[in-house]
């Protein structure tokens, strides 16, 4: 990490298969913080938590071209590139335009069908690309730190995992939207989806007792406006589900603008300090059906805005706080 610049924390809002956009932009994003400033912290939920959780362990291990490269090589398994699950792909996808669409569907329990192989896939995917026994050496090299989000279904409150405390299971446990995947059990309790708690973890930036950042960017996957009107049943349902994923965003940045007052109006002690806010946005008008869509055409094609989107986004960034990097 670079020992000049401002420092730097960069959290990763969930979105399913559109959280290939953020492995797009964390390509760009590192070797640029890595070159002008300090990163501190990474964070995601869901799709999210997987960039994060991959960016971090690829940077600490050789660096930010060894983060973009595993990030790519993640995405690329990620894809669906064989017939059998091309097609299980292409299923799931229509399925949910149906359901949009008010057209009658069966919902099966995941509970209800134990042969599912996704989570075992999940858990094999991550096996192939990170070695999760080496977290207790990085985390020692950290900062930065990453946090990942999930829900503690008992109890009913957020939860999160950082640095050597992340394993696999955590990592599956963020991902593990209900109506698709079973409960997660970590510690004696069970987790669901990061999407229903903090989407992505962003007050531990300022609680945790770490460094703080300067600055925080939000790479965010849920529009933040529409100018149209949804009108059709599709519309209507994509729309709230964005709404929906937003939320906890704009709750933890609520927190961010807060603290943010509190420190210029002198209420908090010395180690408190204004924390700017810097959004990447994906602004492509997706579906909700898409965010299960793995074709690889549609991944590669979210991957290369993220990279587009992330260089527009360090040439609107001040010059004494990161510029692109060299191409």
């Amino acid at each position: 990490m670079s020992n000049h610049g401002p420092s730097v924390a960069i959290a990763c809002q969930g979105g399913g298969s559109h959280s290939a956009f953020t492995a797009g932009a964390l390509q760009r994003l590192l070797p640029a913080v890595d070159g002008e400033s300090n990163l501190v912290g990474l964070s995601g939920t869901s799709g999210g938590a997987l960039c994060a959780v991959t960016a971090w362990y690829g940077l600490l291990s050789e660096g930010p071209d060894y983060a973009g490269q595993l990030l790519e090589d993640i995405w690329c398994d990620v894809a669906a590139t064989t017939p059998p699950s091309f097609l299980l792909n292409e299923s799931l996808v229509w399925r949910k335009r149906l359901q949009n669409l008010m057209v009658p569907t069966t919902d099966v329990s995941p509970y209800a069908t134990p042969g599912r192989p996704g989570q075992r896939w999940y858990l094999s995917l991550l096996d192939r690309h990170i070695d999760f026994d080496e977290f207790d050496a990085l985390a020692d090299e950290a900062p930065p730190h990453v946090t990942v989000g999930t829900v503690n279904v008992n109890s009913g409150v957020f939860e999160t995992f950082t640095d050597a405390a992340i394993t696999p299971k955590a990592v599956l446990a963020s991902a593990a939207f209900p109506l698709l995947y079973k409960a997660v059990e970590l510690n004696g309790h069970w987790h669901w989806d990061g999407l229903f708690s903090q989407n992505p973890p962003i007050r531990e930036f300022l609680t945790s007792g770490r460094p703080k950042p300067d600055e925080i960017w939000v790479i965010q996957i849920e529009p933040q406006t529409r100018d149209d009107r949804p009108t059709s049943l599709a519309e209507i349902t994509d729309r709230r589900q964005e709404l929906s994923g937003n939320i906890s965003l704009n709750q933890e940045l609520f927190f961010v603008r807060k603290v943010n007052d509190w420190v210029e109006k002198g209420y908090l002690p010395d180690g408190f300090k204004h924390v700017e806010i810097r959004r990447l946005t994906l602004d492509k008008k997706l579906t909700a059906a898409s965010k299960r869509d793995r074709d690889p055409r549609f991944i590669e094609d979210l991957m290369e805005t993220g990279r587009t989107e992330a260089d527009e986004f360090l040439n609107r960034v001040p010059k004494d706080v990161a510029e692109p990097p060299c191409q």
